[in-house]
Formats: C-alpha cells, sequence, structure tokens
C-alpha cells in the first residue's frame, strides 16, 4: 500500500532544503528576510509543489527536474496568503498555528514580504535556464503558464470575484467558476509544470490537465467544509470565517453532506483521468483522496 503521509514527509525535506538555500541568497538579518522566511517556511502542507513533483515522476521523468518550478509555486502561494490575510482582505490573525505576517510584523512589512516572495519567485524561474540554455525555451512556457495562473486570468481575478461576491448569493455554475480561478489555477499550473518539464506528450498533459480540474475543485470544497466544522487548533486558524464574511461557499448553497458528497464526485472523476497512467501515478492518487481527507 503507498505510504502518502512518508512520501510528502520526503518531498517536503526537498522542497524546504531547496527553499532554504534560496532564501540565503537574500540578505540574512534585514527584516525583510526575516519576514520571507517566517511565511514561507511556517510548516505548510506544500500541497502545490508536492504535485508539481509527482506530476513529473507519473510521466516517468526525474522531479529534481522541477523542483524550481515546484519552489516557485510555493512561493507564490505564500505571497498569496499573506495579502489575503491582510485587513483588507480576510483579517486573518492566524495562519499555520502563528500570528499571520502583518501580526507578527507590521502591515506594511506584511505587502512587502508578500510582493517579495512574488518577485523572488520569478527570479528563480527566469535563472534557471541561464544556467542550462538548451532549455530556455521550455522555461519561458513555464513561465508563462506560473505568471496567467497567478494573474488576471487565473488567481487574482479568482480573488477579485470572491471579494465582489461577498453578501451575494452565487448559484453552483458561478462558485465553480470562480474557485476555478483563486484556488484551481495555480493547482493547476503546479501539475501542467512538472509534467512539462519531464517532457510529458500532449495526451498525457490533457489527462493531468482533467485531474487538475477536479481536485483544484475538491480542494477548495474541502477547505469550505473545514471552515465550517474544522478544529481551529488542529488547522492553524480561525473557522466560521466565511459566514462572519458573508462569502459563498460550498456548504452555504449545497448543505455540508452534499457538500461532501460533490467532493467525493470529483475526487472519482480525478482518479479516473489517471487510469492511463501505471503505478508511478500512485502519489497523484493518493493526494486526490488525502486532498479531501484532510483536517487542515
Amino acid at each position: 500500500m503507498f505510504d502518502l503521509k512518508n512520501y510528502i514527509k520526503i518531498k517536503n525535506r526537498v522542497v524546504n532544503d531547496a527553499l532554504e538555500k534560496i532564501l540565503r541568497r537574500t540578505q540574512p538579518g534585514e527584516t525583510i528576510y526575516e519576514a520571507m522566511r517566517y511565511s514561507l517556511m511556517a510548516g505548510g502542507k506544500r500541497i502545490r509543489p508536492v504535485l508539481c513533483l509527482a506530476a513529473a515522476e507519473a510521466v516517468d521523468g526525474r522531479p529534481e527536474d522541477a523542483l524550481m518550478a515546484a519552489c516557485a509555486m510555493e512561493m507564490i502561494h505564500t505571497y498569496s496568503l499573506i495579502h489575503d490575510d491582510l485587513p483588507a482582505m480576510d483579517d486573518d490573525k492566524f495562519r499555520r498555528g502563528k500570528p499571520t505576517c502583518h501580526m507578527a510584523f507590521d502591515e506594511a512589512t506584511a505587502i512587502l514580504t508578500g510582493d517579495a516572495l512574488l518577485t523572488l519567485a520569478f527570479e528563480i524561474l527566469a535563472s534557471v535556464p541561464l544556467e542550462n540554455g538548451d532549455q530556455a525555451a521550455q522555461w519561458l512556457h513555464v513561465i508563462r503558464i506560473i505568471a496567467i495562473a497567478a494573474g488576471t486570468q487565473g488567481m487574482i481575478q479568482g480573488q477579485m470575484l470572491d471579494l465582489a461576491a461577498e453578501g451575494r448569493n452565487l448559484d453552483v455554475n458561478e462558485l465553480e467558476s470562480m474557485h476555478a480561478l483563486k484556488t484551481g489555477a495555480l493547482i493547476e499550473a503546479s501539475l501542467q509544470c512538472g509534467a512539462l518539464l519531464a517532457g510529458a506528450d500532449r495526451v498525457q498533459m490533457g489527462y493531468l490537465k482533467s485531474y487538475a480540474g477536479n481536485i483544484g475543485l475538491a480542494f477548495q470544497v474541502a477547505d469550505d467544509i473545514l471552515n465550517v466544522e474544522g478544529n481551529p487548533e488542529v488547522m492553524g486558524k480561525a473557522v466560521g470565517t466565511d459566514r462572519l464574511h458573508e462569502k459563498c461557499t460550498y456548504p452555504s448553497i449545497l448543505g455540508l453532506e452534499a457538500s461532501r458528497l460533490f467532493a467525493q464526485k470529483l475526487v472519482r472523476q480525478a482518479l479516473q483521468a489517471l487510469e492511463p497512467f501505471d503505478n508511478k501515478a500512485e502519489p497523484l492518487r493518493a493526494m486526490a483522496t488525502y486532498i479531501i481527507e484532510r483536517k487542515r
């Protein structure tokens, strides 16, 4: 039986070591460095980088070839969390069991920390082909994929739609479209980049795109459920904030039980998309189930 817990532990160690090396290239001792490290190394689940590396393995590639893309995805994800926690956004006081960046430092430092992580991510992505010119075109493609997923055609647009939806009643299709951008875009980009850098063909990319779309939405449904009934001590952050901010969520539209069933359906569809792959895709199969069974 595949041991996902150990797999995640191993991949997290690889990603964390790489992130530490990247951070040391900045200026240790400076406030911005301390704030970047505080947020980036706060013990997140590393779902996006793990998916990136697992996608490389699924297409019979080398995960190390996708490591810098995996690190960039985590830096961009962390930047988004820092900004999402700000008083002007969700005004959250805790993240991953620790005070949020603007609480640990101050609001201006948190804004700049998010900006610094975002720009550092693209610096890292752009630096790889300088060391290996033969892969320049491939890495340029990766940079474009990630920029689209993080920008106004992806996560940023999703965040704007989320803000605009506060206090409104959306239908299920509108909610799905919003979350495909807000949450799903970076998850899809993680898988797409990992597979691309490992030499995936067009057919394999198509199956992985289907897998990513389903688990990206399942991830958000699970998040919505945890915000209702999760344990704050386990999650490391407050629950009930969606209702407080009058956010439209799957439980608010479908109810908790129907939301759980919907998440399970999405996972089944994700697993079906992986049927053409052999046992090298076992980590992706296990991750699909983990996404809706996690407690934080």
